[in-house]
């Protein structure tokens, strides 16, 4: 199957517009309305609109009953500042599309034109939007909407544009895909007093420096680990910048991240019980709390398969990673409840990293994602091939 140009150059036009306004999480209300736009020229059955906020959902009904796919993509870009200077470089200060995701949204946008020349033979197509991918919180969002419960999935699959992998190379992993992972901030509260009178006051200078080292050696410090697990101490803060006052507050803030959801959760309670401890010892308040939760992305035998055989009918170049992603994915809650898969998708060797000032999306490889989700479809829906 070959794509024709004038819509991918349509694509790619599309995608410039998205990334010259990227919206960060939870404010993708002008990116919704431009994929709104573009999907409803190919004439869907259904559009279900601020799915979880900003939400969409486009569905394209077969001619038949029969099974219901859902292929997913992201609306949210990230705040760090675009040093490029093309000309569809972002317009906004400290935001940019630099993990992809308008590139995700293309893909999956681009399968509403196919589905408009040919409707599946049963079934159902449905092409999802989801918001604040990067901060953890969309996918939760939306399976919470009751809106979720009229489009809930027999499969669901997602690409993520991989850099450091040759393009159009697809990245396979079975089982776990990418980590759990969430931050953990926290905070000992003490009292301030003049500098010159420390004795009068409370400081959590020395409990925050214990804090920290255990952090720092959280993974040591937590007993029956079954896999990787990794803890990294990414912002600390201690009082204010003020030469005649003690410090009252600190706050500590690490991210935590495994392989296994259980591991996660051992490493969350060894933490928070040194820290409780921490507050006795010193006679402080101490405030715990967590942000950007991901559960792991594990890939269903089932789903894994029906992305195999689609990817085997284009003859692309395959890897199948022996370890998972470090990395976390929303896409992970998804996978808990719904068959599905997430796969890799080479974006070369030399581009840029995700989440880099100077990355952008190649788009040489919107059309091999398009025809690995287009397989996936016409197999199972057309073909009844698993």
């Amino acid at each position: 199957m070959e794509l024709d140009k004038t819509f991918l150059q349509v694509l790619q036009e599309l995608r410039y517009d998205i990334h010259q306004y990227p919206e960060v999480s939870g404010e993708e209300k002008r990116t919704a309305a431009k994929i709104k736009q573009f999907v409803v020229q190919y004439n869907p059955d259904e559009v279900v609109e601020g799915i979880g906020g900003t939400g969409l959902a486009f569905i394209f009904n077969g001619k038949d009953s029969g099974p219901t796919i859902m292929f997913r993509a992201e609306l949210d870009a990230l705040p760090i500042h675009e040093i490029n200077d093309f000309d569809h470089r972002s317009k906004y200060d400290n935001k940019g599309h630099k993990c992809g995701h308008d590139g995700h949204m293309i893909m999956v946008a681009g399968l509403a034109g196919l589905l408009d020349k040919t409707r599946p033979e049963r079934g159902k197509v449905i092409l999802m939007f989801q918001p604040a991918e990067e901060t953890g919180q969309g996918a939760r969002w939306m399976l919470d909407d009751v809106k979720f419960e009229g489009i809930r999935p027999d499969f669901i699959f997602a690409l993520h544009n991989l850099p450091g992998f040759s393009k159009h190379q697809i990245i396979l992993k079975e089982g776990t895909f990418a980590a759990a992972s969430k931050g953990l901030i926290i905070e000992l509260e003490g009292k301030t007093s003049h500098a010159a009178e420390p004795e009068n006051g409370n400081s959590p200078a020395l409990a925050m420096s214990e804090l920290q080292n255990f952090m720092y050696h959280l993974v040591d410090n937590t007993a029956d680990l079954q896999g990787f697990s990794l803890a990294t101490v990414v912002h600390s803060r201690l009082g204010e910048r003020a030469f005649g006052v003690t410090p009252g507050h600190a706050v500590v803030m690490t991210t935590i991240r495994a392989y296994d959801d259980e591991d996660l959760r051992k490493m969350q309670s060894t933490a928070e019980v040194f820290a409780q401890k921490l507050g006795k010892k010193y006679g402080l308040q101490v405030k715990i709390s967590e942000t950007e939760s991901f559960s792991s992305t594990l890939n269903s035998p089932e789903a894994l398969d029906m992305v195999k055989v689609a990817v085997d009918q284009l003859n692309l170049d395959t890897k199948e990673k022996d370890i998972p992603f470090k990395w976390s994915e929303d896409f992970g809650l998804f996978t808990q409840k719904f068959s599905g898969s997430l796969f890799g998708l080479g974006a070369g060797i030399d581009t840029p990293d995700l989440h880099n000032p100077d990355y952008d999306f190649p788009d040489e490889i919107t059309s091999t994602g398009i025809k690995v989700f287009y397989n996936i479809i016409d197999n199972l829906l057309n073909k009844d091939v698993a």
